[in-house]
Parts: C-alpha cells; sequence; structure tokens
C-alpha cells in the first residue's frame, strides 16, 4: 500500500542554519501527490507546502520541498530557521491524508 517515511524525532538546528527534513514515499499513483504539513505547540496541523508532477518544487514561508519521483522523495528545506519554526513537521501522500479526515 501507500506509505511514506521521514525524518523521525526532534530536529536541532542553529538558528539561521539550514533545515533538512527527508520524507520518502511508495505508492502505485503515476501521479502523486504530496504534502508538507507543521503544528505548531498546542494549535492544530496547517498545510504547508503541496507538491506534484506540475508543481514540483513548491515554496511558503521560506519553506521549499522538491518533489524527485525518479528517487520518491519529497524533502523539506528552509535556509535560514527561526526559532519560530519550532515545530512537528509531517510529510503525507493524498490518500493518507484522506484516510485521516475520513476517521475523524
Amino acid at each position: 500500500g501507500d506509505s511514506v517515511n521521514q525524518t523521525e524525532g526532534p530536529v536541532t538546528v542553529s538558528e539561521g542554519a539550514l533545515m533538512t527534513l527527508n520524507c520518502t514515499y511508495q505508492t502505485a499513483d503515476w501521479a502523486p501527490y504530496l504534502y508538507w504539513y507543521v503544528q505548531h505547540l498546542n494549535k492544530a496541523p496547517q498545510l504547508l507546502l503541496k507538491g506534484s508532477a506540475r508543481d514540483p518544487k513548491p515554496n511558503s514561508e521560506g519553506f521549499q520541498a522538491t518533489l524527485v519521483k525518479s528517487d520518491s522523495s519529497f524533502h523539506l528545506q528552509k535556509r535560514a530557521v527561526q526559532a519560530s519554526d519550532s515545530a512537528v513537521y509531517y510529510c503525507a501522500l493524498r490518500d493518507t491524508v484522506t484516510q485521516g479526515c475520513r476517521g475523524s
């Protein structure tokens, strides 16, 4: 079935440094949609980026992700992180999000 694997556990980065969060996926979908969500403390997850074959390098608020179909990856980067970027980050496939919404 469909699945994603991402950087596990807390990531500690010095302010102003480059942050990279890795995400790889498996899906039978030939044109997948990949998502990065961010969840700040005591807040609901929010959509940060959405990548697809038509938009393989989305960017938002200084974050950029690159969808590379050849190695099934959708890594997230921010060049100069700030203290306010401290949060939990989730990588997801469209199907994963759909299943989560259906069950809530």
